[in-house]
């Protein structure tokens, strides 16, 4: 299978985007075609035979991921697997781009892969990054119902069907979109603690936007992809997770807008799952309303 790989940046990290090209480069097997995309800024050196793209704004994650597919034609048609990595991450080890090869050849209904993310220093892996309620054994894989943005494979497949991540929401939660898309086309999602993208920890609310994104794009999903009885459930229970959170109260105030927003705003086409897929989703430990 042929495997290429998209990574965005936005080149204020060149030693760390240098260090995972070549972890890229020494894979095993053939040759991984890469494409780097400047989302909004240009492309620090790379090395030969690099693809760069370098975007006149910032598209936001889905976005500039989205120009990265197409680089490899319509949907990514011209490979067989796309990897996403972080441009901060490190492929742990060289034979990551041959196991997914493998595990894509020997199971046809298996559209994407989510990889283990470890700190390099301390090894630790933390449970926000095991996409399953379950997460306490992040060394235990297992089929799943979303995976991790900046660590994982996509067969092209998959965009080909049921199309790419979602432009509009820009940062947060544009995973799951396609993840229960994938889902609800027949696609299976796998967690694979073998393959490992080494991250340094670091916590999502750094983002000035964290709390607004987060809640806006937590109402389109719903409102996109859910039937419209689960849609209140959903966001109800979010609610009540993020308020025994006790969040401060810029926090909690920046969340009630994003939250507003959701519902105010166009969230894009509405296709809702099949009820079957509600079943599945719930059969796999993670029922549509959390």
């Amino acid at each position: 299978m042929k495997v290429g790989a998209v990574i965005i940046t936005m080149g204020n990290r060149p030693d760390e985007l240098r260090a995972l090209l070549d972890s890229v480069a020494k894979q095993d097997g053939d040759r991984v075609e890469v494409v780097v995309v400047g989302n909004g800024s240009p492309v620090p050196d790379v090395p030969e035979g690099v693809r760069t793209i370098e975007l006149p704004e910032n598209l936001g994650i889905p976005g500039g991921r989205n120009v990265g597919i197409e680089a490899f034609g319509p949907s990514g048609r011209d490979v067989d697997v796309l990897l996403f990595l972080d441009d901060d991450g490190l492929l742990a080890h060289h034979d990551t781009a041959e196991l997914c090869r493998k595990a894509f050849e020997a199971d046809p209904k298996l559209g994407i892969i989510s990889f283990r993310i470890a700190d390099p220093e301390t090894g630790v892996t933390q449970r926000r990054h095991v996409p399953r309620l379950r997460a306490s054994d992040p060394m235990r894989s297992s089929r799943v119902t979303t995976f991790l943005g900046g660590a994982n494979a996509v067969r092209t497949q998959v965009f080909a069907e049921v199309g790419g991540l979602p432009d509009e929401f820009f940062y947060a939660h544009e995973e799951t979109d396609l993840a229960w898309r994938a889902l609800d086309a027949g696609w299976m999602i796998d967690y694979r603690s073998d393959m490992v993208l080494y991250h340094p920890t670091t916590a999502p609310s750094r983002h000035a936007v964290y709390h607004r994104m987060v809640a806006r794009n937590r109402v389109w999903l719903a409102r996109r992809n859910l039937p419209a009885l689960l849609v209140p459930v959903y966001l109800g229970v979010w609610m009540l997770l993020t308020l025994v959170r006790r969040p401060s109260r810029s926090a909690l105030k920046a969340w009630f807008g994003g939250f507003r927003e959701g519902w105010t705003t166009s969230c894009g086409p509405r296709r809702p799952m099949k009820w079957r897929t509600v079943w599945r989703l719930t059969r796999l430990g993670r029922p549509p309303v959390i």
